[in-house]
């Protein structure tokens, strides 16, 4: 059963994806030259940032785009601008970690991205040569995620039970990031609205919960809700991942 419908309070503005405006920031990287980025990160993504479609499109960035985890799994294209070394083609990256420090302290917008990211913001062959002048200016936008053949995901956090439940979405398309959950329980009319814990985690402290549970998601940017009907089965366990039918 997919539900699916925006959200918009009373008064506000709901920016569209993508965004057509581009803002100035800054760019560095970490890692190998050619690597992919960080293992993990602040987002709580784990291994999937080494594996596609995450793979070599990661990227940390400074707290004003972090929004206190809120900020994890959304796109952006990131473009440099010296038209003797930067091409016209801006590398997609994904928000999987967060740069608390340095280059991303004091209130700038920084992006702190994999060594092949920032490599591919190059014209052909000048990787090297741009990944050697470390901090360089950038414009950045919003773009639409997009995650080609996979559906939405939930994996249940290790350590989760029948009192303590922890949820982290994997492959949102569209606006990537979240600014609620809610769970609801097998014979239950009642969404149970779920804490954010950290990154891209959710919990909720409460039971004993019983599944099926179906998840309610609503996104943080334009606000779209997607409701995904007992997706996490009635015999769960923790550290699995349970894929829905559907997404953004």
């Amino acid at each position: 059963l997919l539900l699916l419908f925006p959200f918009f309070p009373v008064g506000s503005s709901i920016p569209a994806l993508p965004e057509l405006h581009w803002h100035p920031a800054t760019a560095t990287w970490y890692g190998s030259p050619d690597g992919d980025g960080s293992d993990g990160g602040a987002c709580g993504y784990g291994s999937l940032v080494d594996v596609r479609p995450f793979r070599a499109r990661v990227g940390a960035v400074s707290p004003v785009l972090f929004k206190g985890g809120e900020g994890c799994g959304a796109c952006y294209k990131v473009r440099c601008l010296d038209p003797s070394i930067c091409s016209r083609r801006a590398v997609t990256v994904i928000v999987t970690d967060e740069c608390p420090g340095g280059y991303c302290s004091n209130g700038r917008t920084h992006f702190d991205l994999s060594g092949a990211a920032f490599g591919r913001m190059a014209v052909s062959g000048e990787g090297g040569q741009l990944r050697d002048r470390g901090e360089i200016p950038v414009i950045f936008r919003r773009t639409v995620c997009e995650y080609p053949g996979r559906n939405i995901a939930f994996h249940v956090n290790e350590g989760s039970t029948d009192y303590w439940l922890s949820l982290l979405v994997e492959f949102e398309n569209g606006d990537g990031d979240i600014a609620s959950m809610h769970i609801r329980q097998a014979n239950s009319d009642e969404w149970m609205e779920m804490s954010h814990v950290w990154g891209a985690n959710w919990c909720i402290v409460s039971g004993p919960l019983r599944g099926p549970f179906s998840v309610r998601v609503r996104t943080l940017m334009t606000g779209k809700i997607l409701s995904a009907r007992d997706v996490i089965p009635r015999n769960w366990t923790p550290k699995a991942t349970y894929t829905s039918r559907l997404n953004f």
